[in-house]
């Protein structure tokens, strides 16, 4: 107790919460814009943290990570374009949500999600930090496969109405991350022998042409034909959802928050993964699950909960084995070396006190955040009360920096207007475009995972079966698609039976 009360004034002294407040801000702020994540936010405070004591700098860090991670929601949820991989989930319904005119609800809906989901993995991480990350590291690249598989079947209910436009979607995902050169073997793959080409398709420049390029052109035609555009910010005040709203989506975030905690603590896994399996699992949970995709706030629920919840899982590995499972950690493994922290089993011998201070950070961070959040949401929402033709022209501005910062490439930004006009066709024709992001997101990591486990087993798929994980994992995608094959061939049976009853019930007797 002792150590903890001491622990306790060094991390709420006024330079740490100032530090923490100032990194949430900066989150928020890096989160919210798209191309711009918090990431880059974290690199570029870390030269800022080596002139602070080891409080205030672990502060600052673990604040900017927090911040931006629920700042990705208000720019998904206000514009329909996500701010950072982890909220693509949440355009889905948060944006049609803001499309209805309940856009404040939906931020601190999100809002709060997020520091439910955050907090719930601190909880995690504080009483079972050993037992998670061992097993945790009993996850090989046969059992991330796997696991990764089960969430590529996902797409099956991110198909919309058609399951063959959905996997046709989720195929070009897939061949999109393809593009450049290969990680493992050094060779070009689908570059047509153009150097510029062999950069690849970043995540983010395909999350922004995906989301943002369809919006524009889509506000675009809308003000040349003179079409009525939708003003949805008729209430603009700070609007949590009420306590029974709250109890009936308890056990969903309790469930999301603890499977993004477990693929939090799985290194090379991550937010984005966390959010679309979460996504995945309300839908299949929900009541009405018809009601996704067109305004369910469980779909902002789910998602903001799982991926928030990663930042907990995370810092189990992290901490405890010193290995960081995304950028974001690995720069905040960075910022603890700097200041003489060394993650592993001797840091809660050698240095408890710092442990208790991290803990102290992280629960000090999510209250600012959700204070920032409250008082920035009459802000946000003020967006939406610009004309969509001059605000889609703030987004090109926005998106094509975003693009171009993000590796300092003309070609991102070339590659965000070829992609976006694909999409916008696409979206057209009826082709769902959150399945194209769920191939990007997951294609590199099945692909090396899959590759890494061939080489452990010298070629041998021995490796996927006799694994009890991978086989548990791969058998229940099995599963999964074909029930909703099964469903989907029931489905125009049916309605083909219904037609000829109606038929035969209106002929003369």
């Amino acid at each position: 107790m002792d150590l903890l009360l001491s622990a306790a004034q060094v991390a709420l002294s006024p330079a740490a919460l100032l530090a923490v407040v100032l990194g949430c801000l900066l989150g928020v702020v890096f989160g919210a814009i798209p191309g711009l994540t918090f990431t880059v936010a974290m690199a570029l405070v870390v030269p800022m943290s080596f002139s602070l004591d080891t409080a205030p700098a672990i502060g600052l860090l673990l604040g900017t990570y927090i911040g931006g991670m629920t700042g990705g929601s208000v720019s998904a949820i206000l514009l329909g374009i996500p701010g950072t991989p982890s909220a693509a989930a949440t355009v889905l319904d948060g944006y049609a949500l803001t499309r209805r005119g309940k856009a404040s609800l939906a931020l601190g809906t999100a809002v709060v999600a997020s520091a439910f989901g955050g907090l719930v993995s601190l909880v995690v991480m504080v009483v079972s930090v050993d037992l998670v990350a061992r097993i945790a590291m009993q996850f090989g690249p046969a059992e991330t496969f796997g696991l990764l598989i089960f969430g590529l079947s996902t797409i099956c209910g991110l198909s919309q109405k058609s399951l063959t436009k959905g996997l046709i979607a989720g195929v070009l995902g897939l061949l999109i991350m393809t593009i450049g050169i290969d990680e493992m073997e050094g060779v070009q793959r689908l570059t047509f022998g153009t150097i510029v080409m062999q950069q690849g398709i970043s995540l983010l420049v395909a999350m922004i042409a995906l989301f943002a390029v369809p919006h524009v052109i889509d506000a675009f035609v809308q003000y040349y034909s003179n079409k009525k555009q939708l003003n949805a910010s008729a209430d603009v005040r700070a609007e949590l959802p009420s306590l029974k709203d709250l109890g009936r989506d308890f056990w969903l975030m309790l469930r999301c928050a603890i499977l993004g905690t477990g693929i939090g603590a799985i290194p090379g896994t991550g937010g984005p993964i966390a959010a679309f399996l979460a996504y995945a699992h309300a839908q299949k949970s929900s009541k009405t699950p018809e009601k996704f995709g067109k305004g369910e706030m469980a779909g902002v629920v789910a998602p903001e909960t799982a991926n928030n919840a990663v930042t907990g899982g995370a810092m189990i590995p992290l901490l405890s084995l010193g290995i960081p499972g995304d950028p974001a950690t690995a720069i905040l493994l960075s910022g603890l070396l700097i200041h003489g922290l060394i993650p592993g089993p001797m840091l809660f011998i050698q240095n408890p006190g710092e442990i208790y201070q991290i803990y102290l950070a992280i629960i000090v961070a999510y209250i600012a955040v959700v204070f920032i959040q409250l008082l920035g949401i009459r802000f946000f929402v003020q967006l939406l009360r610009v004309p969509a033709h001059l605000l889609a022209v703030g987004i090109v501005i926005m998106c094509g920096y975003g693009a171009f910062a993000i590796r300092n490439s003309v070609f991102d930004v070339v590659s965000v207007a070829i992609l976006g006009a694909l999409s916008y066709g696409l979206a057209r024709v009826g082709i769902p475009l959150t399945p194209i992001i769920l191939g990007l997101v997951l294609g590199p990591s099945i692909e090396r995972e899959f590759r890494t486990a061939m080489i452990l087993s010298d070629n041998n798929l021995d490796i996927f079966y006799t694994s009890i994980p991978a086989a548990f994992f791969i058998g229940l995608s099995i599963l999964i698609v074909g029930l909703q094959v099964v469903r989907s061939m029931r489905g125009p049976f049916k309605s083909s039976m219904t037609e000829t009853e109606s038929d035969a019930s209106v002929q003369p007797k």
